[in-house]
């Protein structure tokens, strides 16, 4: 094997420059006689039939495109009079381009670089690169202790929305499912290994009710817990909603003044600075239903931030009470949701290393993925994207 040869990575084979010009590099590629086995009856031979020159892709050279001219040598079978081609394992099989030119788009995949680029990069049509794509296989690898599950806006084939599955303790995508229905949920879960469901130790995702039942039927051991974000900002939208209500009946200046000041209410009081805090202590007093939303939003989150979970639970309960009694409209739909999820948001308080966090971030990615996608409609392609851009 000469040192073209080690460059190209092919063994055993004499390699040569054929010609080299400002865009492209080609060589000229040949390999020994040697006595090969029939594909149909196994006998050896090595009496050559004839030869043809292939063209091959190969990954670029040095800013170039890089071809091959392989000389092919086609064997005669004395034996069963057959004839058949020598198989070279640098070529993809059918196809006119290299292995390691497929596995150099395949590692593009790894990058959120569009389908176009990858295509540039490589000096290949976008239909390679959706072929090389169409081609990567991922099977579903253990389950971990923890699962986190939610849904995203895919918009791929007929579903508007699709569902990812996240390791939140390892930060690793566990897969991406076709739908957010019941369904499609069911029907993967049940694929899985009943064993795999018993080692999952909790279960994170929001207060969709089809997740809920999902983690109750098949993961058994798991523990329920409910995303932080997702029922906090239960507290946050009622809070907002009073103060739009409120601010619908004010005069026109002091209703523009009420909507610039949204962050004095909903930011915490502690860390306002002296002057904001002072303007804060203003706007209360228009309204005895703001106050007490704006105090029952404080109250929250000196709960988030109690370290202790046992005085956490017990403020908790007491908090639920105080909001109830308070008889602000706008907080009953948190109510609601807080009481059907009760022991779920508690678990969220006492395993605080158990989140959707990761798989949020996971989901942020995917909007980049999209985005410089252009869409993707097809579900394989899109699936195989993000498993690849996330691994």
């Amino acid at each position: 094997m000469n040192d073209l040869a080690k460059i190209l990575g092919i063994d055993e084979a004499k390699v040569n420059i054929k010609s080299i010009n400002d865009h492209a590099i080609s060589f000229y590629i040949q390999t020994d006689i040697k006595p090969h086995s029939c594909p149909n009856c196994n006998a050896l031979t090595s009496k050559v039939h004839d030869y043809r020159i292939q063209k091959i892709k190969d990954i670029p050279l040095q800013g170039k495109s890089c071809f091959l001219f392989l000389k092919k040598r086609r064997y005669h079978c004395s034996h069963c009079g057959k004839h058949f081609y020598k198989s070279y394992p640098f070529i993809v099989k059918y196809l006119h381009r290299t292995s390691r030119l497929t596995r150099w788009i395949a590692s593009s995949f790894f990058d959120t670089l569009n389908i176009q680029q990858i295509a540039n990069r490589a000096n290949v049509s976008s239909h390679t690169v959706y072929q090389v794509l169409s081609t990567i296989h991922h099977s579903s690898s253990n389950l971990g202790e923890a699962i986190s599950i939610d849904e995203f806006k895919g918009n791929v084939g007929t579903e508007k929305y699709q569902t990812i599955v996240v390791d939140p303790v390892k930060h690793r995508v566990f897969d991406v499912l076709y739908s957010r229905k019941g369904t499609c949920l069911v029907d993967y879960f049940k694929s899985l290994d009943q064993s795999k469901h018993m080692k999952v130790q909790y279960f994170s995702c929001d207060m969709n009710k089809t997740f809920i039942d999902l983690a109750r039927i098949y993961f058994p051991n798991a523990k329920i817990v409910i995303d932080r974000y997702h029922f906090v900002r239960q507290v946050y939208w009622a809070l907002e909603n009073v103060r739009k209500r409120i601010q619908k009946r004010m005069l026109p200046s002091l209703r523009k003044y009420y909507k610039r000041s949204k962050s004095l209410i909903t930011k915490r009081k502690a860390k306002l600075s002296n002057d904001n805090r002072a303007a804060l202590e203003l706007i209360p007093e228009y309204s005895e239903d703001l106050r007490k939303a704006h105090f029952i939003k404080e109250l929250f989150v000196d709960i988030l931030d109690e370290n202790a979970y046992s005085k956490q639970r017990t403020l908790f309960s007491e908090w639920l009470r105080e909001v109830e009694n308070s008889g602000i409209e706008e907080f009953k739909a948190a109510i609601t949701a807080f009481r059907n999820n009760y022991k779920y948001i508690l678990n969220s308080l006492k395993y605080r290393h158990i989140s959707n966090g990761p798989t949020e971030g996971f989901n942020n990615k995917i909007k980049v993925l999209k985005r410089i996608s252009y869409g993707v409609r097809n579900f394989k392609y899109f699936r195989n994207r993000i498993l690849m851009a996330m691994a």
